[in-house]
């Protein structure tokens, strides 16, 4: 009685609140990969799959797009905050042929038997854990051979002999395959539909939303996974080979914002400073978007040209406690484009006015040494 009931509030919760819904809430962007996955994984919950098979993903795009993240929000869903529910295993680990031994086991009779395997001991935890295999081009052949008998007869036999079955598992594969190649074709189509915009003079903001043709896969993507992984019973085990896009403008504006709020609420509650911004810091920030190494480039940006002076100024008492920041750009007189623009931090004062960031602490250090120099004149 109580697990139909249960069932029944999981089945509701559901049609309320789908994972597509879920999923869209903490990954900016990569609208199609999360669809993907969504009904994936929802065909598998209503009961409309192969049970004698695990699911299977492959995840490709460039770094620091959101591959990996996808994945623990896929297993946070599933899982319910279960932390044995979450597997990752880095394939650059696993580059040597004697490294299957790391992942299922040593045999009998060698060093370490007793220990188990990497993989093998937390699927024995939790057989219906979501297993993440980072870079999975970087693991040996041998490595894969495993995999291949995982996904699809859902089983693996540890270096002890004994079988452990997670058919109900999801194995999530990550690559950097074939990146070059997507990102370079998915800023084409950008281009080109802005161009058409531009020649049909349409007004407003240009939708840079676009769709990888299933040409595009079989005839320049299929031939690079089937080059590198050999096999076509690997790929054939695959359920959805999902594709991660580089970040579009208002994507790349998203992702400014939360860098800062994150910033900014760090500010607060370690140091009681308040933070803004104007909506052209954003612009300038998100102008550091570099294609190859995704949402991390943006996080370097504003490290290097925001954090780096709030240490600064923190180090030498120009900023304190309860004092309230405001960003903005300053640019070259001349308007050259040579010329990057400069982020500025501005004192705030309770009125609402900028104060130069360095006129108070100086005067309060000049009063103090000209203080003592007095002193130890009258003494002497």
């Amino acid at each position: 009685m109580y697990m139909k009931e249960k069932e029944r509030r999981e089945i509701e919760e559901r049609r309320h609140y789908p994972l597509d819904t879920r999923l869209k809430e903490n990954i900016v962007g990569q609208e199609e990969a999360i669809l993907t996955v969504a009904a994936t994984i929802r065909r598998r919950e209503n009961g409309w799959y192969d049970e004698e098979h695990p699911l299977v993903f492959l995840f490709l795009g460039s770094s620091g797009v959101g591959k990996t993240e996808l994945a623990k929000q896929v297993a946070r869903y599933l899982q319910k905050g279960n932390k044995k529910g979450f597997i990752r295993l880095d394939m650059s680990e696993y580059q040597e042929k004697h490294e299957v031994a790391k992942m299922i086991g040593a045999p009998p009779g060698y060093t370490g038997h007793d220990e188990g395997g990497q993989l093998t001991k937390k699927l024995k935890e939790c057989p219906n854990a979501v297993v993440l295999f980072d870079e999975v081009d970087k693991a040996h052949p041998d490595i894969l051979t495993v995999m291949l008998q995982l996904f699809d007869e859902g089983r693996l036999t540890d270096g002890q002999g004994k079988t452990i079955v997670c058919k109900d598992a999801i194995f999530v594969m990550t690559s950097n395959l074939a990146s070059e190649e997507i990102a370079n074709h998915v800023l084409e189509l950008r281009r080109e539909a802005k161009l058409a915009a531009e020649q049909r003079q349409e007004g407003g903001e240009v939708s840079e939303k676009v769709t990888i043709s299933r040409k595009f896969k079989e005839r320049v993507v299929q031939p690079i996974l089937k080059a590198h992984f050999g096999r076509d019973e690997f790929l054939g085990r695959i359920n959805e080979i999902v594709y991660f896009l580089p970040f579009s403008q208002p994507e790349l504006l998203s992702l400014v914002k939360k860098e800062l709020d994150f910033l900014s609420e760090m500010a607060l509650n370690r140091h009681d400073i308040h933070m803004s911004w104007d909506k052209e810091v954003l612009d300038v920030l998100a102008d550091g978007y570099n294609i190859h190494y995704g949402v991390r480039s943006i996080k370097h940006e504003v490290e290097r040209r925001i954090v780096n002076q709030l240490a600064a100024e923190h180090e030498q008492e120009l900023i304190s406690s309860g004092c309230t920041l405001h960003l903005t750009v300053s640019r070259p007189k001349d308007n050259s484009e040579e010329v990057a623009p400069t982020i500025k931090l501005q004192h705030i004062t309770e009125a609402g006015h900028e104060i130069a960031p360095n006129t108070g602490a100086n005067e309060n250090k000049f009063f103090s040494l000209a203080t003592k120099f007095f002193s130890l004149v009258t003494k002497s």
